[in-house]
């Protein structure tokens, strides 16, 4: 008898029979439902401490002692739940409350020793405790990580690379100390992201030789400086970014350091400051408004790394443009996109881990009568919302260490490579993470509602990401304009392709066979062809269509800008091709084993993930629909196979129980009457 049918006879059954009282059941207690860790019942079938070893790239045991500093304090705020201690920020403090508990878990981090060679170190073992202390503080919270990042990595970067040696010494220790307490102001209430531009910024700067002093004018309310992170309460300086007018000649953007509190916070003469109010997320970020009316400045606080100013008010550089000038100051700031992107990673990787462990544990509904109920994870449609976002979270993260190591590393060649890979980690990673945390949020059903089982919340706390530092569709078209740059400069040359990975189109068109069975679809090979295949031929139809436009004599910045589909198409392409190929490089270097074989499974799950989501591929042809459908049964099959290795590949994470929530661990027990009175 199928379902339907035994269920029509219960109901018929009920409304027709009116049983004697010798034929009534008995009322039993029907058995409560118990929480069964999902440990008791999944396999381990590779190695999760080599995984997070790939996964996390370094100073593992740094990360494990601020985890644990962070749990030892009681402000984290933790709390006990079903039997275990969660940390996480009291989001329901007001926003004051939330801005002064970040400043204290900073103090405490600061007396514990977290910042010691943040700033004043020089190698690049410092540099990499710097970025594996942030991304951990960033798991407990976004807020702290955020405001941490504008004090060390924009006005502390900012001292560091647009100063000199008497910037240095005077500012970097107390800095890395907080007996200074810095803020970055660039954005302005008329002009975010185009801020480098000439004409985007309004703040104006001029120089008085007899004082031997700056002048620092606010002119108009759009030139007010705006989101400034740490300057509404606790900043006591800026780095501000200004047009530097030398006898009447615009000299272009300089960066200058400003005291906007003097040492017990009171706001410095000629200085207004506002605050930007509260916010849909990182409440605990105190964003403010500055204001600067004929502030004076001494002439030794322009930071000239590539430019100067003499005590007479002669203008000294040897850069002759200003946009260049502003771009040589700007190269070393990619570490912010950097952050953001790793940032990212570890904010979907907490989504993942979070709803994975809830499904592994949670039931509902039973197939067939009588029969137990079913893990949310044996769901095959369960195990498509979430799998192939578990491997394009892995396939990211490898991007994103891949990423630190050429930052690591750089040079004045490498910058342009630095900037552009940034660019698109950054778009594409942040996109991902609220992809994902949605996902995760509906795959929790009602418990991802809550709070403090943390994944809604997160949402809300990384939506910025999108937005900051640079948006995300614009730097898709940043992107491409850089390619485009790359195609005319070969076609012109008559040279093949240099860097950015863009070998590829020196050789042969890869040819995609008309046939694609399991064993080429998962080979990696027939993976980079066919993403060749889509960033070689979208490259060409993006520089036609913009040629095209030229030809009919528009300007070049118009015609990229009217090409911005093929832009976005192609930003992507080359996104997802260079993560692709460093997830290639991760598996290649690993032993043969049962980790290369996860590894192998994940590769194949992001790469056809990433073609059945792309319209490019029917799009243009690179897959006809039959292959399209062949794709699309591929990642369902890898989804089973991806199954058992769930629990593996969250707990390989490395995130410690603390710093997820209730619901990945005895969710029966963290609701229960005795934990309301607790």
């Amino acid at each position: 008898m199928d379902r339907v049918s035994w269920r029509t006879q219960v109901l018929k059954n009920h409304l027709t029979q009116a049983p004697s009282p010798s034929q009534t059941p008995s009322l039993s207690q029907t058995p409560c439902l118990n929480y069964s860790p999902p440990e008791l019942a999944e396999s381990t079938h590779f190695d999760t401490s080599e995984m997070r070893k790939l996964l996390d790239g370094h100073n593992l045991q740094e990360r494990d002692w601020l985890y644990g500093l962070m749990t030892q304090s009681k402000l984290f705020n933790p709390r006990r739940l079903g039997g275990r201690v969660f940390v996480s920020p009291d989001y329901n403090q007001s926003m004051e409350q939330q801005r002064e508990m970040t400043m204290k878990r900073i103090d405490y981090l600061l007396e514990k020793g977290a910042f010691e060679g943040w700033l004043t170190g020089k190698t690049v073992e410092d540099e990499l405790r710097k970025f594996a202390l942030l991304e951990v503080a960033g798991v407990y919270d976004h807020s702290l990580v955020i405001k941490l990042g504008v004090h060390f990595f924009l006005w502390g970067g900012a001292i560091q690379f647009f100063g000199t040696e008497r910037h240095h010494v005077k500012w970097l220790r107390d800095t890395e100390n907080y007996v200074v307490k810095g803020c970055f102001a660039m954005t302005e209430l008329g002009h975010g992201s185009n801020v480098c531009n000439v004409r985007g910024i309004e703040t104006v700067t001029t120089y008085d030789p007899r004082a031997r002093e700056f002048i620092i004018n606010t002119p108009c309310e759009s030139a007010q400086k705006y989101w400034i992170g740490g300057a509404a309460n606790h900043a006591t300086h800026t780095v501000a970014f200004s047009h530097l007018n030398i006898n009447g000649i615009n000299q272009g953007v300089h960066a200058f350091i400003v005291q906007i509190r003097d040492a017990d916070g009171n706001i410095c003469p000629n200085i207004r400051i506002a605050d930007c109010g509260h916010k849909i997320g990182l409440n605990g970020v105190d964003n403010g408004r500055i204001w600067f009316d004929d502030v004076r400045i001494p002439r030794e606080n322009l930071l000239n790394s590539v430019a100067d100013v003499s005590p007479d008010g002669e203008y000294l550089s040897a850069i002759k443009d200003p946009d260049q000038r502003f771009a040589a100051f700007l190269a070393p700031l990619t570490a912010g996109r950097i952050n953001i992107a790793v940032s990212a990673i570890y904010s979907a990787k907490i989504g993942l881990a979070i709803a994975i462990r809830y499904a592994l544990s949670r039931q509902a509904f039973s197939i067939a009568p009588n029969q137990p109920e079913v893990l949310l994870l044996d769901y095959p449609s369960h195990q498509r919302r979430l799998l192939p976002l578990l491997a394009k979270t892995y396939a990211m993260s490898f991007s994103a260490n891949h990423l630190k190591m050429i930052y690591m590393k750089r040079t004045p060649e490498l910058n342009k490579t630095i900037h552009i890979l940034s660019s698109a980690f950054k778009a594409s990673f942040t996109w991902h993470n609220m992809r994902t945390l949605q996902e995760c949020r509906e795959a929790c059903g009602g418990q991802g509602l809550k709070t403090e089982n943390r994944v809604g919340h997160l949402k809300s706390e990384k939506d910025v990401q999108s937005t900051f530092e640079g948006d995300n569709n614009v730097l898709m078209q940043q992107i491409s304009k850089t390619l485009f740059a790359e195609y005319i400069a070969a076609q012109k040359r008559n040279k093949p392709f240099r860097g950015l990975g863009l070998e590829h189109m020196n050789g042969p068109f890869p040819l995609i066979p008309q046939q694609l069975p399991s064993t080429v679809l998962r080979s990696g090979h027939f993976q980079v062809d066919a993403f060749h295949v889509r960033e070689r031929d979208l490259l060409n139809r993006f520089a036609e269509e913009v040629l095209q436009h030229q030809a009919r004599g528009e300007m070049k910045e118009h015609a990229l800008l009217s090409s911005y589909q093929l832009a976005e198409d192609l930003g992507r392409a080359f996104s997802e091709r260079c993560v692709l190929q460093n997830f290639l490089e991760v598996e290649g270097n690993s032993p043969a084993g049962s980790l290369k074989d996860t590894l192998a499974l994940l590769r194949s799950m992001y790469a056809l993930t990433c073609m059945e989501e792309d319209a490019s591929f029917l799009r243009y042809g690179y897959l006809s629909t039959e292959n399209a459908a062949a794709v699309r049964k591929e990642v369902a099959k890898l989804c089973s196979e991806l199954r058992p290795h769930a629990l593996a590949l969250v707990s390989s994470f490395g995130i410690p129980d603390a710093f997820l929530s209730p619901i990945a661990f005895n969710w029966v027990d963290a609701n229960s009457w005795s934990s309301v009175q607790h």
